[in-house]
């Protein structure tokens, strides 16, 4: 049996840390690099429109509902129980925590739904939904939708 001496212990407490300050070292560069951090570029900017905006957008009264199956996503955009009349639709579609997969994928209207065909990987992912109203007012949501595998 090897007597466990001073060099052993600082041996062991040396490597402990060096273990750890290497682990927070890892997962601090992975952190900074795959999350941009940002969702407007000045928050205090964003914030001076922000309640006129909110109001405008449940002005218009429109819901909301969407899924994915059979790698199609759709988007259904209502006012009460017609069709809400929008002239643009733009979303933003990505993971929550890093940017490698976003897309912006292209929609069509279909029977009244906005259909768009797009492989999606198993997992959670963020969609960032901007549609335009024919006044101009935007209509902003974002929302989470979940893939099976």
């Amino acid at each position: 049996m090897v007597e466990l001496t001073g060099k052993h212990v600082l041996g062991i407490t040396v490597g402990a840390f060096a273990v750890i300050i290497g682990v927070n070292v890892v997962m601090a560069v992975k952190a900074v690099s795959t999350f941009p951090g940002l969702e407007v570029e000045n928050g205090y900017i964003a914030s001076q429109t922000f309640d006129a905006e909110k109001k405008a957008q449940e002005a218009l009264g429109w819901t909301l509902v969407y899924g994915y199956a059979g790698g199609q996503l759709s988007i259904d955009i209502r006012k009460g129980v017609d069709v809400a009349p929008v002239t643009a639709l733009d979303v933003l579609l990505g993971r929550t925590t890093e940017t490698s997969e976003d897309t912006k994928p292209i929609f069509a209207l279909k029977n009244g739904v906005w259909v768009s065909d797009v492989k999606l990987n198993p997992g959670k992912w963020m969609m960032m939904i901007r549609a335009t109203a024919p006044d101009g007012t935007v209509f902003r949501q974002r929302s989470d939708l979940f893939v099976e595998r």
